[in-house]
């Protein structure tokens, strides 16, 4: 087998994450145009045998201070084509791996942050045996609440919790409307985004980061779905797609007309969208990294990180998950191990 490593066009790229069952929106072509908007820098490895791809990731750059090189950075990926059976794949694996390694050495990365994401239908990989360590800085969030949208409405309704499935049904009372934002309604949502994040105490971007965003994916991968009553925008939910998932990236609501349970709405809107694309997942996106048995302990008296969403996600007739959380490779220690001291001292906005 004659491969080749070499940087693939955007279109070629992106039609082989679509395909793929484990294809994502964070190693689409356009996310790493939206990350070099802001600071980041991108480039995309693949593995090529008479013009078709067998495998690749889209890496991602971030500087580190003091001219220290940078961190390389590979959110839910790699992949290598479905078509290949196992004894290719273990052929070809570590080819693709050496390409990204020669990748992260030619942008000076002193490491390089891995977060695989979920191997659902098959074995994952042996990180410790690929010179891999745990991590102690994560870039996504690891665990997630997962609902099945495949069913109808009825079915999915009836996984939910009572409290949900009506707040869901009064969503649907007074006058609220739920549409598809144009660009013209991006700032409705950048408003809320900081409503929701001086309420909940977390950070969020730019009001420039999500208009990019829709720029990027709109209306082709993602679609922005506000809530509105009597001229006043109460929600909103950014949901992108790929293939069979969706995924619940950024949502934010107003501290008005709360009653109308319009965050409910809206979320129920999205997981509409999601199914007319086809998707059979719709993935919430984040709670906290702890046990279903520990998260269900805590809730109701914790507010704090990400304990806050969890009561609201909870809800949603979903299965908790974990992904494989993040891994480092390290190529210079001496770095690295001021990554870690930072680290522990400050948290560092990658994401």
């Amino acid at each position: 087998m004659v491969m080749t490593a070499f940087t693939p066009f955007p279109d070629q790229w992106d039609a082989f994450v679509r395909a793929h069952p484990r294809g994502h929106v964070l190693q689409l072509s356009a996310w790493g145009q939206l990350k070099r908007a802001f600071g980041w820098e991108t480039e995309t490895v693949a593995l090529v045998e008479n013009g078709s791809v067998l495998g690749g990731a889209l890496l991602l750059f971030r500087r580190l201070p003091a001219r220290l090189g940078s961190m390389a950075y590979l959110p839910m990926g790699a992949y290598l084509t479905p078509t290949l059976n196992e004894t290719q794949r273990a052929a070809i694996m570590p080819d693709l791996w050496r390409a990204i390694d020669k990748c992260a050495g030619k942008n000076h990365a002193a490491f390089l942050k891995y977060e695989p994401g979920f191997y659902r239908d098959q074995p994952p990989p042996d990180l410790a045996r690929m010179a891999f360590k745990p991590s102690p800085h994560t870039v996504q969030p690891p665990r997630t609440v997962i609902v099945d949208i495949a069913a109808d409405d009825e079915s999915v309704l009836a996984r939910m919790n009572q409290g949900t499935r009506r707040k869901i049904r009064q969503s649907q009372k007074n006058d609220v409307r739920y549409y598809q934002a144009s660009r013209a309604d991006v700032d409705k949502f950048t408003a809320l985004m900081h409503v929701t994040g001086e309420r909940n105490d977390f950070g969020v971007h730019d009001a420039a980061y999500y208009h990019k965003a829709f720029e990027l994916f709109v209306p082709h991968d993602a679609a922005l779905i506000l809530a509105e009553h009597e001229g006043d925008t109460l929600a909103g939910v950014f949901v992108f797609a790929v293939g069979a998932w969706s995924w619940y990236l950024y949502g934010a609501s107003s501290n008005l007309k709360r009653n109308l349970m319009a965050s409910y709405g809206v979320q129920w809107a999205a997981m509409q969208w999601a199914k007319t694309r086809g998707c059979a997942y719709y993935d919430m996106w984040g709670i906290p990294d702890e046990d279903e048995a520990v998260l269900e302990a805590g809730f109701e008296t914790r507010d704090d990180g990400l304990w806050g969403v969890y009561g609201f996600k909870r809800g949603w007739g979903g299965r908790v998950e974990r992904s494989l959380g993040a891994w480092d490779r390290v190529y210079n220690p001496l770095i690295y191990s001021a990554y870690k001291l930072a680290s522990r001292t400050r948290e560092t906005a990658f994401g």
